[in-house]
């Protein structure tokens, strides 16, 4: 239960500091930021700092619960590390599950704070930092350019996910190198979709966007597991060795913990 429990928070964590702040803080302008007579100077966070908000998200939460759940806030993240052989099987369900519910929660937060402004609505193409193709698209890209973007930027998630927490690769880096990967992955591809890389995430926030943005929905789940699973199989078939063969990262609880070493250890002394 503890780490569905961590994978809630998490995502509720990504959803709130990544969408948060595409909603609440990327366009912002002020009346008390003004240079000279009526220009306005924007303090937004525009692309840059969104693309660096979903980053932190996933790094703050990768050293706070990845040695509880492993943090995958992300269901394309789950098919993938079980597709790599990183991940049972049986805990596909309660993972998305999780995730999904902390993504909503999260959706709602940002509803309900936003609609505090009364300049807030839910028009436009990309209400609530939703993703989405042709119209709802930020920069009118078309069904086939979205789809070949998501899969092809989340096959290269996982391919950064896999590497960096592989038992050969240099400890204690992976969210450094995770939390990059996704900024990058943003700055790339917020203009096509608004970029999604995650089921969860942009389930989280369509379900309050209304019911337009809800029906392109299905393209945020398939496209992200397809290419989560191209890139399971792929490292697993090319770059894994026996060493490599490993679970996620799981808590050390008290009743996991060896005592008898670390007495032995200070008998020693």
């Amino acid at each position: 239960m503890k780490k569905y429990i961590a994978e809630l928070i998490g995502t509720f964590w990504l959803v709130l500091g990544g969408c948060g702040s595409a909603v609440l803080a990327a366009v912002f302008t002020s009346d008390s930021t003004t240079i000279g007579q009526d220009t306005y100077f924007p303090l937004g966070i525009s692309f840059v700092g969104v693309s660096l908000a979903f980053g932190l998200t996933v790094l703050t939460m990768a050293y706070a619960i990845g040695h509880i759940s492993g943090c995958h806030l992300n269901p394309a993240v789950s098919f993938g590390l079980w597709a790599g052989k990183r991940f049972s099987g049986k805990l596909l369900l309660p993972y998305i599950v999780a995730q999904v519910i902390g993504a909503v929660l999260a959706g709602g937060l940002i509803y309900l704070i936003a609609s505090g402004n009364p300049d807030f609505s839910l028009a436009g193409s990309n209400p609530l930092a939703t993703n989405g193709y042709g119209e709802h698209s930020p920069g009118g890209y078309p069904l086939i350019s979205c789809l070949i973007t998501e899969i092809v930027l989340t096959f290269m998630f996982l391919m950064i996910i896999l590497g960096s927490t592989d038992l050969r690769a240099p400890a204690g880096f992976a969210p450094i190198a995770i939390g990059l990967g996704l900024t990058l992955i943003h700055l790339i591809s917020i203009p096509v979709t608004n970029t999604s890389v995650n089921p969860a995430r942009s389930t989280g926030v369509a379900l309050w966007a209304g019911t337009e943005l809800f029906a392109q929905l299905w393209l945020f789940w398939l496209a992200p597991i397809v290419g989560a699973l191209l890139a399971g199989w792929t490292y697993h078939s090319l770059f894994s060795e026996e060493v490599a063969e490993q679970l996620i990262p799981e808590a050390l609880t008290d009743s996991d913990f060896d005592r008898s070493q670390l007495e032995d250890e200070q008998t020693s002394i």
